[in-house]
C-alpha cells in the first residue's frame, strides 16, 4: 500500500497527466482532469481502503471523473441541439435559428411536462438530465429501488401519453378559408 504524500503523488501526477491525455486528447482537459480527479481523491482520502493501490485508486477515479464527464458532455450536446445549438467545430457552438417547427414541438414538449405532477417531473430530470441511475436515486432518496423504477416507468408513459395527444406540427387541422365572391 502506497500512503498518500507530496512524493507518492508528484510520482504519479506525470502517469495521471499522460492517462488524462489519452483519454481527452487535449492537454487542458487532461490538467482539468486531473485536478478535479485529484481533489476528489483528497476529499475521500478518509474512505480509500487501506490495502488498496493508491496507483490504482487515483486511476480508477480519472477514469470515472472521465466517463461523468463525457455523460455531461453529451447531455449537454443534446440540449443544445434541442434548442437551437449546432457544433461548429470542436466543442465551441454557435447559434442557429430552430424552425418553427422545431420551436413549436419543443414548447408543447415543455408545456406537457410542467403537466405532469412534480414527484415524477423530479424523478424524470434526476434520471434524463442529472443522469443518475435508479440506484443512485434509490439511495439518495430513501425509496425502495422498485419503487423508483415503477414511478418513471409511470412517469415516463404519463409523458409519452402527454405528448401524443399534442397535434404534430404541420399536421394540425388548419381552419378552412372561405373565398368571397366579388359581385
Amino acid at each position: 500500500m502506497t500512503p498518500l504524500t507530496d512524493e507518492a503523488l508528484n510520482e504519479l501526477i506525470p502517469r495521471l497527466r499522460r492517462f488524462a491525455y489519452s483519454l481527452t486528447r487535449d492537454l487542458d482537459s487532461a490538467d482539468d482532469l486531473v485536478q478535479a480527479s485529484l481533489e476528489k481523491a483528497l476529499s475521500a482520502w478518509q474512505q480509500r481502503h487501506a490495502e488498496k493501490d493508491l496507483r490504482a485508486w487515483l486511476f480508477t477515479i480519472l477514469y470515472r471523473q472521465f466517463l461523468d464527464f463525457q455523460r455531461r458532455q453529451s447531455r449537454r450536446n443534446a440540449l443544445l441541439a434541442l434548442f437551437g445549438a449546432s457544433p461548429a467545430n470542436g466543442d465551441e457552438y454557435e447559434e442557429v435559428s430552430p424552425g418553427a417547427d422545431t420551436v413549436f414541438e419543443s414548447q408543447q414538449q415543455l408545456a406537457a411536462f410542467s403537466h405532469l405532477p412534480h414527484e415524477q417531473r423530479a424523478l424524470l430530470l434526476l434520471v434524463a438530465v442529472e443522469g443518475l441511475s435508479y440506484d443512485a436515486i434509490s439511495r439518495q432518496l430513501g425509496i425502495p429501488l422498485g419503487t423508483v423504477m415503477s414511478r418513471i416507468s409511470r412517469a415516463r408513459a404519463a409523458f409519452k401519453q402527454l405528448t401524443q395527444n399534442q397535434p404534430a406540427p404541420g399536421h394540425a387541422r388548419k381552419p378552412s378559408l372561405r373565398v368571397l365572391k366579388n359581385d
